[in-house]
């Protein structure tokens, strides 16, 4: 629908780019370093801020080199976390957990002894039970020295690591941060990018409009986006060619984007 409005070839914030932000192109340099060293790392950051986005990048990089199982299911049991190791390494073993655990440590020594990196990636960490991690991290262990865990969680897992009883997993922590939210200078620069790389002018976007983007995504990516998206559809139903106020309050009325205590009214 957006594409034959605006005579697009890809629809808005999804053509093929591999252009991170200054804080997150920081980010995944600072991973690339430690994949050749090793380490625990943690990407920190609320729902939308792009987490997602660097750990996409560390994928892609370099895949013939660099080997990252994702680990996106967190809400799995030890067992079950195991079995989708064994998927992304192509092992098939059946068994106790202790004959996945041999022949994961084994595929991990071989990837190495080829001059390759392991860099297994935990998603939604923050979502995996403590007992789960802390078994992980003993695996882990029996890893090459030189691979590197990363763990990519909201906030709350860092309330946990600072529990005395999880000082083993904390300690051998060697890289954090937490993903900022952005300025509306960042998301507007963010906002803009992505249309030059489908070919949709700027002013497509009013000045009111723009502002009243920036203003309410309160500096989380994922909320530029989809309201930004949301907008341009509306103006397609209006058959319009810029977005207005109109189109981005009527977005803003539904739901989703109101608060608490708008939603009386």
């Amino acid at each position: 629908m957006l594409r034959s409005h605006f005579g697009l070839q890809f629809n808005p914030f999804n053509a093929p780019s591999t252009e991170l932000l200054p804080h997150q192109q920081s980010v995944f340099d600072t991973i690339l370093v430690h994949a050749q060293q090793g380490g625990l790392c943690l990407i920190m950051g609320q729902p939308g801020t792009g987490k997602s986005v660097i750990k996409e990048a560390i994928i892609n990089h370099d895949p013939k080199r660099i080997i990252t199982p994702s680990i996106s299911r967190t809400l799995h049991t030890y067992s079950n976390t195991l079995h989708i190791l064994c998927d992304a390494f192509r092992i098939d073993i059946k068994g106790r957990d202790t004959a996945r655990e041999k022949a994961l440590i084994k595929a991990a020594r071989d990837l190495n002894s080829r001059g390759k990196m392991l860099v297994p990636i935990i998603d939604d960490a923050h979502l995996l039970h403590i007992d789960c991690l802390r078994k992980l991290r003993l695996l882990f262990e029996d890893f090459p020295k030189n691979h590197n865990l990363i763990l990519i969680a909201q906030p709350d897992l860092m309330h946990h690591l600072h529990l005395g009883v999880n000082e083993d997993i904390k300690s051998r922590i060697t890289f954090s941060t937490t993903l900022p939210k952005l300025t509306s200078e960042d998301l507007q620069s963010f906002i803009f990018t992505q249309f030059d790389l489908v070919g949709l002018a700027h002013n497509t976007l009013s000045d009111d409009a723009l502002a009243l983007i920036l203003r309410s995504s309160e500096g989380i990516l994922r909320r530029a986006r989809n309201l930004t998206v949301s907008a341009l559809m509306e103006t397609v139903r209006d058959r319009l060619q810029t977005v207005g106020l109109d189109q981005v309050n009527r977005v803003l009325m539904q739901p989703h984007w109101r608060k608490d205590h708008d939603m009386d009214s």
